[in-house]
């Protein structure tokens, strides 16, 4: 994986959310803010200012650059629970939003967690999903199936951004909510008839 780029760990949860996303993100470097977005980008900046700390025989690390290379991903972590008795490590992502039935956020905090058993060199069992809209906190245990997942998506976002295509828009409920669904238009899109109505011109009919 020397060789290759390191993929951002923001890009599979790009990917895991829409394929589409992530290439219009990491392919064509296609990005746009709506409020919610904005709303992500506070969050992470004031957990991020947080200096390290330790309280109840737990450190606390903000803004932890890490790196798989084995598996060819980098990022930032938002933050890095120690136990200093046992030496356990837990990544902490932050999310703007509420927990959610996809994968998409446990996804990206299992491939945290892969950097971090690759850079330290031991096991990492499991994270933790903070939601800023419901004040919540998700214990997300890193199961064999969760880890092939991730290993999973890491190899599609490799194969897509080494293929520099973007897949064709399909409309879901899930893309009213994307920063991107202007410049994206999956709607406008999905109705363009324009490749069947030149088909229709040159189509003989019932001519025998």
């Amino acid at each position: 994986m020397q060789d290759e780029k390191l993929i951002p760990l923001s890009a599979l949860q790009h990917y895991a959310f829409c394929p589409r996303q992530c290439a219009l993100i990491h392919n064509e470097q296609v990005w746009a803010e709506n409020w919610l977005t904005a709303q992500g980008q506070v969050l992470h900046q004031r957990v991020d200012r947080g200096d390290p700390e330790t309280r109840k025989g737990i450190r606390y690390e903000r803004g932890v650059l890490v790196s798989a290379e084995s598996l060819g991903i980098t990022g930032k972590l938002d933050l890095v629970e120690i136990d200093l008795a046992t030496r356990a490590m837990k990544p902490v992502e932050y999310k703007r939003g509420k927990p959610k039935q996809d994968n998409w956020d446990r996804i990206q905090l299992c491939a945290q967690g892969l950097c971090l058993e690759e850079m330290r060199g031991q096991q990492v069992d499991s994270g933790s999903l903070w939601y800023w809209q419901t004040r919540h906190r998700d214990d997300v245990p890193f199961t064999e199936q969760l880890r092939d997942e991730a290993r999973q998506v890491i190899a599609d976002v490799r194969d897509l951004l080494t293929s520099g295509k973007t897949p064709k828009a399909a409309y879901a409920k899930k893309c009213d909510a994307c920063s991107l669904f202007d410049l994206c238009n999956p709607k406008l899109l999905n109705r363009d008839r324009s490749a069947h109505y030149v088909d229709d011109l040159f189509d003989d009919g019932d001519a025998q």
